[in-house]
């Protein structure tokens, strides 16, 4: 029989108001294994968990953003000719991109 990586057991007791929250917290952090959970904060004392999707819809965004951008410049080397359209759209997206990101570190922090 191989042995334990953690040959040690503890245990402790809650009252049952202590397992629904444990569980609950549990639940937000998406984490099912309860020994690894409470080991997890016995030992370090907090658990984060990031949520990623606003990250995610902003490079789904700006990559729409710099499409744009990116057309407009093709279209200046192959014509060897820019327009103040052109330039007031290459602001208007830097502007777009910027707003984008100021919102979504703010919904972060």
């Amino acid at each position: 029989m191989s042995e334990r990586a953690r040959p040690i057991q503890m245990k402790f007791y809650v009252t049952e108001e202590e397992r629904d929250f444990i569980h609950k917290k549990m639940a937000m952090m998406n984490v099912t294994n309860q020994s690894a959970y409470l080991r997890k904060m016995a030992v370090d004392g907090m658990l984060i968990k990031v949520d990623y999707s606003n990250f995610d819809k902003m490079a789904n965004d700006i990559s729409g953003m710099t499409k744009n951008i990116n057309q407009i410049a093709k279209r200046i080397n192959s014509t060897e000719t820019i327009y103040a359209g052109d330039i007031r759209q290459i602001k208007e997206k830097q502007e777009e991109i910027w707003q984008l990101l100021k919102s979504t570190l703010s919904k972060a922090l």
